[in-house]
């Protein structure tokens, strides 16, 4: 693609696009394959990409984001939303939002056909996720990410406590 056409993605070149197939490393049940629209079009901070989920899979892992907000928009197909303590079924023009601070959340599709949606939100240089139901976290800065469990953390500063001083 040249600087001219960097801009703009035609639908015939999303559609030829190899998509990327992830498995989320702490859940068996993830397959989803991923085409990155941000990316393709020289978008740096923002992720924009299109999400397929298979009959049967899971997209990623129960989890809420520490500094990204990020939002999905569900194109074709039906699944499962879980937000907080609640699960809701959502079908092709359904919205989701997720800003900060941040509920937990996952979608699923326990239906026949493919769950397929945009999703987006800020690329930041660092980013803290938080897996609720492991007691697990990731650490993401711009080149890698690293996995710990919560019971590793120690308290090395409070804002709580330097206001109390």
């Amino acid at each position: 693609m040249t600087d001219k056409q960097h801009s703009l993605l035609k639908a015939s070149d999303i559609n030829s696009m190899d998509a990327f197939e992830f498995h989320h490393p702490l859940n068996p049940n993830s397959e989803i394959y991923l085409r990155f629209l941000g990316r393709a079009v020289g978008l740096k901070r923002i992720g924009v990409t299109i999400a397929r989920v298979p009959p049967g899979k899971e997209s990623f892992i129960y989890h809420a984001h520490q500094n990204e907000e990020e939002w999905v928009y569900i194109l074709s197909g039906r699944g499962i939303a879980e937000i907080g303590d609640k699960e809701y079924e959502i079908e092709p023009g359904d919205f989701m939002g997720f800003g900060l601070p941040q509920q937990p959340h996952h979608l699923r599709n326990p239906f026949s056909e493919d769950l397929v949606y945009l999703m987006g939100g800020e690329a930041g240089r660092l980013d803290v996720g938080v897996f609720p139901r492991l007691g697990k976290r990731v650490i993401r800065d711009s080149e890698s990410a690293y996995i710990f469990d919560e019971s590793a953390l120690q308290l090395f500063w409070s804002s709580k406590q330097s206001a109390e001083d």
